[in-house]
């Protein structure tokens, strides 16, 4: 899986340069998150920008991502969301669950 990792203080920002986000990648983005949040990441920036297609596995993967943050009680943020994306995260109510931002630069780091 082809990931940029770009980490500041506690804010780690991982831009997935994937087309498609399915079974045969959801593993390695489950580690690179995983890894993130090890590393004392406080806010996890997933950017989704290049991705237009994700299947169960992947949102499996970022829901684990999220749990995951939770549990350390870091942020999770999802950006960039293709329309194909937005509306698998619609279709499965997960744009409910998550919090999701249009660009990295909306984010608000402390909000």
């Amino acid at each position: 899986m082809n990931v940029e990792i770009d980490q500041s203080d506690a804010r780690s920002v991982l831009r997935l340069n994937e087309e498609r986000i399915d079974a045969h990648n959801a593993g390695e983005l489950k580690n690179s998150l995983l890894n993130a949040l090890e590393d004392g990441c406080r806010l996890l920036i997933v950017d989704l920008a290049a991705v237009h297609f994700i299947d169960s596995s992947g949102l499996g993967a970022l829901l684990s991502g999220y749990k995951n943050a939770n549990l350390r009680q870091a942020r999770f943020v999802l950006t960039g969301l293709q329309a194909r994306v937005r509306s698998m995260f619609e279709l499965t109510r997960l744009h409910r669950v998550f919090e999701i931002a249009e660009h990295v630069g909306d984010v608000v780091v402390n909000p």
